[in-house]
């Protein structure tokens, strides 16, 4: 079992990065996330990692952190979801948010994801809400400076603007402004065609 993945950025895209880990490229679909902590292409990162094995394919999904991927296995346990759609899910929002959304019953929350209705999001809070606390530690609950990052306060912001995941995640790519506002800003222009103010240089 593949339980990690480290080394050089070779792809990061929208839904998934490839990690050169000595000499052997892994392509590992991530969330919304975990991308924002992602580094730039040429940069070292390190990533828990789950593989699943079916009969025609391999998939190896990557998290930023173990508590996402606990959340991960815990959510694909529920009939109805499969990696993607937990994927889609734990693009949302981070850890924390998303137990807390299962622990108060806050089944709105997953009814925003593409792919599940009413009855799934009903489903996802009785059958992981007993199981939640018991199975997901505290250390890998915890917030990590990661969770304040500008970034992803700004990818927030854009959500909360109108714009999907990946459009977020694609108006701020490269974006190398130090504030949420900074970057947010920068995101806009983008959108509107006009020139951003700061962006990192292409390896």
């Amino acid at each position: 079992m593949i339980a990690a993945v480290a080394g050089r950025v070779l792809t990061r895209q929208p839904d998934h990065v490839v990690i050169d880990a000595g000499g052997v490229g892994y392509r590992l679909t991530v969330s919304g996330e975990t991308l924002t902590k992602v580094p730039a292409v040429g940069e070292e990162a390190s990533l828990h990692a789950h593989l699943i094995a079916r009969d025609d394919s391999m998939a190896l999904y990557g998290f930023a952190q173990e508590g996402e991927r606990e959340l991960f296995l815990q959510l694909i346990s529920v009939s109805g979801i499969g990696p993607k759609v937990a994927i889609a899910v734990l693009s949302g929002g981070t850890t924390r948010e998303l137990v807390r959304a299962i622990a108060t019953g806050d089944a709105k929350r997953f009814q925003a994801v593409p792919g599940i209705g009413k009855r799934t999001s009903d489903r996802i809070i009785v059958e992981l809400r007993d199981k939640i606390a018991g199975q997901l530690s505290e250390e890998a609950l915890s917030i990590s400076p990661a969770e304040e990052d500008p970034r992803a306060l700004a990818r927030e912001g854009l959500i909360g603007l109108g714009y999907t995941d990946v459009e977020a995640e694609r108006l701020l790519d490269g974006a190398i402004d130090d504030t949420t506002e900074a970057l947010i800003g920068t995101a806009l222009r983008r959108a509107a065609g006009g020139p951003p103010a700061r962006e990192a240089k292409k390896p």
